[in-house]
């Protein structure tokens, strides 16, 4: 692969807990792996403050232009994909965090068209989500027939808007919602970006019926846990075949993020920085 295909310089966009990971590792180990931190932009600006150099806060978004990334990587809200998405495409390739955005069809179809104007990519960072490559085989294969992913936590670990946040718990474990992932991303959009993933991996499903739940647990105070069931139509003697992944993963009392999916956006990011851009959504 010509080295002009890869991206070298790093922008970050958003400095929560992922963001400062993601920051640390490149400040850290970046000049090794080939990567160069660019530029690191907080709505907050003085949450950076003391942690990253002066010189790499941006002040704006409008002017990271002037950084010239060749990545851009969002781990902020998928506000900024659905305000600033299309125009970071014009400088880079992007790097979705925040996959709950893309459930808008407006914003994916924003992001497409700017993707094949300038011939950019748009990576979309799998997270939580195991077993994707399996899943998108499948698919491709016409093979799956239905998707469910259910998302349990305590819910101090939830960021709900709109209706669901006025949903109680009315018990030890209380479903918040079951249905198509396009209606929940709007609603929990920090909470659902695994749901969204699901719905990018099996595009014969989409967003419109892959089946997303979100769960309450208060036995869950430090874990995250994510159950992905599929099923592919019956065969000749009847049967379907199925699979159904337990995931826990270890997270604080009132994270959005647990701990193996900030290792495992890490990779993600170090995986798209070794594909040649090409336009379209491409999950990584």
């Amino acid at each position: 692969m010509a080295l002009d295909s890869v991206p070298r310089k790093v922008g970050v966009v958003g400095y929560g807990r992922l963001g400062q990971s993601l920051v640390s590792h490149l400040l850290a180990q970046g000049s090794e792996l080939g990567l160069e931190l660019v530029f690191v932009w907080n709505r907050d600006p003085g949450r950076m403050a003391g942690s990253v150099p002066a010189s790499l806060q941006l002040p704006s978004l409008a002017a990271l232009g002037e950084r010239h990334p060749d990545l851009v990587v969002e781990v902020a809200h998928p506000q900024i994909i659905h305000e600033s998405g299309a125009q970071i495409l014009r400088h880079a390739n992007l790097l979705v965090g925040s996959a709950s955005a893309l459930a808008d069809p407006i914003t994916e179809q924003q992001l497409l068209e700017a993707s094949r104007q300038w011939n950019h990519s748009v990576f979309v960072a799998r997270g939580a989500l195991w077993g994707t490559e399996d899943i998108s085989r499948l698919d491709a294969a016409g093979g799956l027939q239905s998707l469910q992913v259910t998302m349990a936590t305590h819910p101090d670990g939830f960021r709900l808007q709109g209706p669901l946040a006025a949903v109680c718990s009315t018990g030890p474990r209380t479903v918040l919602y079951e249905g198509p992932v396009r209606g929940l991303c709007p609603l929990a959009p920090q909470n659902s970006n695994t749901m969204a993933a699901a719905a990018l991996a099996a595009p014969s499903l989409g967003f419109d019926n892959v089946i997303g739940v979100l769960v309450a647990d208060l036995s869950l105070k430090h874990l995250h846990v994510v159950d992905v069931e599929l099923r592919g139509p019956p065969g000749p003697t009847g049967q379907s075949f199925t699979v159904h992944t337990h995931r826990e993963n270890p997270a604080a009392l009132g994270a959005v993020t647990g701990s193996a999916t900030v290792t495992a956006f890490w990779r993600s990011l170090l995986g798209c920085c070794q594909l040649p851009s090409r336009p379209g959504i491409h999950l990584c």
